[in-house]
């Protein structure tokens, strides 16, 4: 059974393991021991904290395969982004150029650099093992942590945001980087967000243009990159579109990707949940449809995928094995939602 709980020190070697293979742009997850480290460290410390509302906390989950004990995804929230430095984007919006003698009325797509999203709780860290895309133990890995956020949303903002990884292409070449990033640092698009994800991404932002960016004045291939995704960042962006994540507003600043806002009420696996009692025993065959399932704990967090025959309004039956996997027994409540 794989089962979603908090990442633990004992889980670093797996973890850069994970790492090592995420696509260039996921600075949330670098190939480097000791920023993973200090990734898990922070996550045990917020874990571990009392919180009344969203601060510098982040939560650092994985996916464990609980036979083998390997570790087959993992996933993050950040309860609050931008608390300890800026959280940059690219703003889409539209300058109208006008001159009333010549009767000429201009709508001009420009990208402003803002901070707007600081604040907001910040989805990252999204990875699975390719055997796993496209599968629900994906939906687990990533809408796990949104269960998570209905049980405890005083440690999170009202909104949730999260970045996709934009285009590059098999060389790590990204059309947009080249065409904005790159005239402002001599270093290329691969390059650029490694150093990012071992260091910060602040101090390249801090050096992008702060005017606005009109984008007519782009190469074409730069405006055909904007809001495209990556091909490896596919399954991340489907999951959160099917919850209710909205696309249109803000980009990535360094690759063009889109940047997705949703409203914590409007999420559809905090919005449809459900909490009901446990009841032990066992489940019964046919009939049944998936559900992700999580407990209430906090530093103790379990999620996991079942096959359950459950109406609304019903306790939830769990045989052993998966009462065992989310540490709970008879009359617990869990949350449950459909998948």
């Amino acid at each position: 059974m794989l089962v979603m709980r908090p990442a633990q020190m004992a889980d670093l070697d797996e973890v850069q393991r994970l790492a090592a293979d995420s696509p260039i742009g996921v600075t949330s997850l670098p190939d480097d021991v000791g920023r993973l480290r200090d990734k898990i460290a922070a996550s045990e410390t917020s874990f571990a904290a009392e919180v009344s509302f969203n601060g510098e906390e982040s939560y650092f989950f994985v996916l464990e395969d609980s036979a083998t004990g390997k570790l087959v995804g993992c996933s993050a929230i950040v309860a609050s982004a931008g608390y300890s430095e800026p959280f940059y984007s690219f703003r889409n919006e539209t300058f109208v150029h006008a001159s009333r003698e010549l009767k000429i009325h201009n709508k001009i797509h420009v990208l402003s650099q803002c901070h707007d999203l600081t604040g907001n709780s910040l989805l990252t860290s999204f990875y699975v093992v390719p055997q796993l895309v496209g599968s629900a133990w994906a939906e687990l890995n990533s809408r796990g942590r949104l269960l998570f956020v209905a049980n405890h949303p005083e440690r999170f903002a009202d909104s949730v945001v999260t970045e996709i990884v934009g285009y590059s292409d098999e060389n790590g070449d990204s059309p947009f980087w080249d065409a904005i990033g790159r005239n402002f640092f001599d270093l290329n698009y691969a390059a650029a967000e490694r150093l990012c994800g071992l260091k910060s991404r602040t101090f390249l932002a801090e050096l992008m243009p702060h005017y606005p960016i009109y984008v007519p004045l782009l190469p074409d291939s730069a405006q055909e990159a904007m809001g495209q995704v990556h091909p490896r960042a596919q399954i991340t962006f489907d999951i959160l579109m099917r919850e209710g994540f909205e696309t249109d507003h803000y980009i990535d600043i360094f690759d063009g990707g889109p940047t997705l806002h949703a409203r914590v009420s409007g999420i559809r696996s905090i919005a449809q949940s459900r909490v009901v009692p446990v009841k032990i025993g066992a489940q019964s065959t046919g009939g049944g449809r998936q559900y992700l399932v999580a407990n209430a704990q906090l530093q103790d967090y379990r999620a996991v995928l079942l096959d359950l025959d459950w109406a609304p309004g019903k306790p939830v039956t769990l045989d052993l094995e998966a009462a065992d996997a989310l540490g709970v027994g008879e009359g617990a409540s869990v949350r449950v939602v459909a998948v």
